[in-house]
């Protein structure tokens, strides 16, 4: 479902018209997550899972410019890159969100066992208009990352990289960058996403339908 905002009472006005018609312009950020808890689990769809469901819970990361005018989506789902190994290039693919992470996860598995040997950039059809791009870069980590997306700056929604993990003393951590748009989301917003999602992965039970937003203990671990 796709809900136009009330512009003329959008409390937002006055910020979305500077950033998208005086200074156009996106930002991004990198941060390094916390992601020992994850430990024993598939690394990329945990967190395709983990950011979705965040995502999901801040509608300034669901809002979209589309022919029905300035709006929010109600649910996004994520679209993200495959590698093929044999081919040393990758595809764009995309898997339903499910609140179950169990339910999700053997969606992913049989989407990426379908299209990982596929020599096409998008071999999944049907890319649903509430979805929103992640891709991972597991052979470096990097202490910055910047998309320069050329275009007429309308894309409101938000884009998210991973790097390698890496070891900080007992905790594993992970590099994640944060694209956004201006117009739609401030860096109130991203700190918000990223307390959130770390409190999400904190919490983590893959036999869970949800990662709690309200625990505070770390749990140390190794990812395999």
């Amino acid at each position: 479902m796709f809900t136009l905002i009330d512009f003329e009472n959008w409390e937002r006005k006055e910020h979305y018209l500077h950033f998208y018609n005086d200074v156009r312009c996106s930002y991004s950020t990198c941060v390094n997550i916390d992601i020992s808890n994850l430990n024993g689990q598939r690394l990329y769809p945990a967190m395709l899972w983990l950011l979705t469901q965040t995502v999901n819970e801040m509608p300034e990361f669901r809002t979209a410019l589309t022919e029905k005018g300035l709006g929010y989506f109600s649910e996004m789902h994520p679209a993200y890159t495959i590698f093929n190994q044999e081919q040393e290039t990758f595809s764009g693919i995309w898997t339903a969100y499910k609140s179950n992470y169990t339910a999700f996860l053997s969606s992913y598995e049989a989407d990426v066992a379908k299209y990982s040997s596929s020599e096409k950039y998008a071999p999944k059809p049907e890319r649903p208009v509430n979805s929103f791009d992640v891709s991972m870069i597991p052979w470096f980590s990097f202490t910055a990352f910047n998309l320069q997306v050329f275009g007429d700056g309308s894309y409101l929604l938000p884009i998210f990289t991973m790097g390698k993990a890496f070891d900080a003393g007992t905790k594993k951590m992970l590099p994640l960058a944060i694209q956004v748009h201006h117009a739609v989301c401030d860096g109130y917003h991203v700190g918000r996403f990223i307390e959130l999602l770390q409190k999400k992965i904190i919490g983590f039970d893959s036999g869970c339908n949800s990662a709690p937003s309200d625990i505070s203990a770390t749990v140390k671990g190794r990812i395999k």
